[in-house]
C-alpha cells in the first residue's frame, strides 16, 4: 500500500530501527561487546522490532558499553533518551528505543536468562562472536 494505506509507514519505521540496532551492533563490536546477535522479532513481539544481546566481560566493560550507545544513539540518530533499566553491578543492562530493546549481560546472567532460546521464534539477522 501507499502513503495513504499506511503500509509504508510500517515500512519506514521498520527500516529505521533496523539503521539503529546495525548502530548499535557496530559500536558494540568496535567496542569489544562479546557474542553480540541481532533478533529481528517483527511480527513475533507487540513491544519491539528488534533485540540486541550482547556480552560485556566486567562491570566495567557493561558500563562502557551502555554509556557508548546512548552516546552515539543521541548523536547519530537525535534520540536522546531511552528507557534504562539494571545496572553493571547487577550483570545486566537494559535500554529501550521503542523499536529496539538493547540487553548487554555479564556472562553468568547471559546463560542463566537464555533471552535466545525464548525468544527463538525471531530470525537471527546476525551473530558476532
Amino acid at each position: 500500500m501507499g502513503p495513504d494505506g499506511g503500509e509504508g509507514v510500517t515500512t519506514a519505521k521498520a527500516d529505521e530501527g533496523l539503521r539503529l540496532a546495525r548502530t548499535i551492533v557496530d559500536l558494540l563490536e568496535a567496542k569489544k561487546g562479546e557474542d553480540i546477535l541481532l533478533l529481528d522479532l517483527i511480527g513475533v513481539c507487540g513491544f519491539t522490532d528488534y533485540f540486541v544481546l550482547c556480552t560485556g566481560s566486567s562491570e566495567r566493560t557493561l558500563q562502557a558499553l551502555a554509556d557508548e550507545v546512548m552516546e552515539k544513539v543521541k548523536k547519530d540518530h537525535r534520540i536522546a533518551d531511552s528507557h534504562r533499566e539494571g545496572g553493571a553491578t547487577d550483570g545486566w543492562i537494559l535500554l529501550d528505543y521503542g523499536s529496539v530493546v538493547v540487553h548487554l549481560f555479564s556472562p553468568e546472567l547471559r546463560r542463566y536468562y537464555r533471552l535466545e532460546e525464548l525468544w527463538r521464534a525471531g530470525q537471527i539477522l546476525l551473530r558476532m562472536p
